[in-house]
């Protein structure tokens, strides 16, 4: 299911996961740079109807090579004060960023852990979790819904390998 596709009606808040929702996923590797950084066809379209739509978007994603050192919490921020501007220049936006670094699968923040829901809980709190809608592509996506009380969509990811970009239909 693709992101312009799906059923927002009776949801007031949006979480999106980014790598394979938002961006084309790198298959073994990560997003380290600005260069790296690529959208999934039809993102800017979907972001643009969404903000129409919902009183927030967030994203919530993992973010493990950071905890890795692969990149810095600075290149990070630089890869999405850039992604916000491209999604606001289209008409979309997202309202706050969530990211886990931990490397361990224990760490509460780290999805499919509800850490970062309950972090959107304390720093918005009026976000209703009934009127709340998880967008991902992983199995980990969905996870994180359930655990948080709230209603997920799997979508189709767009995967990059090498040069050969491949989508995975759900």
């Amino acid at each position: 299911m693709k992101l312009i596709d799906i059923d927002i009606s009776g949801y007031d808040t949006l979480l999106l996961d980014r790598d394979g929702t938002i961006n084309v996923h790198i298959i073994g590797d990560y997003v380290r740079k600005w260069s790296d950084f690529e959208f999934i066809p039809g993102t800017f379209e979907a972001l643009a109807k969404f903000a129409q739509h919902f009183k927030h978007i967030f994203i919530v994603t993992n973010q493990r090579g950071i905890g890795k050192g692969k990149y810095s919490e600075a290149d990070l921020a630089d890869i999405h004060a850039r992604m916000c501007a491209e999604i606001a220049s289209h008409g979309g936006r997202i309202d706050k960023i969530y990211f886990c670094s931990a490397l361990t699968e224990e760490d509460v923040r780290r999805k499919p852990g509800r850490g970062m829901f309950d972090d959107i809980l304390r720093d918005f709190p009026d976000v209703d979790p009934s009127k709340c809608l998880m967008l991902g592509d992983g199995d980990v996506d969905m996870e994180f819904a359930k655990n948080s009380g709230i209603a997920g969509i799997k979508v189709d990811s767009l995967k990059k390998e090498g040069s050969e970009y491949k989508y995975v239909i759900q």
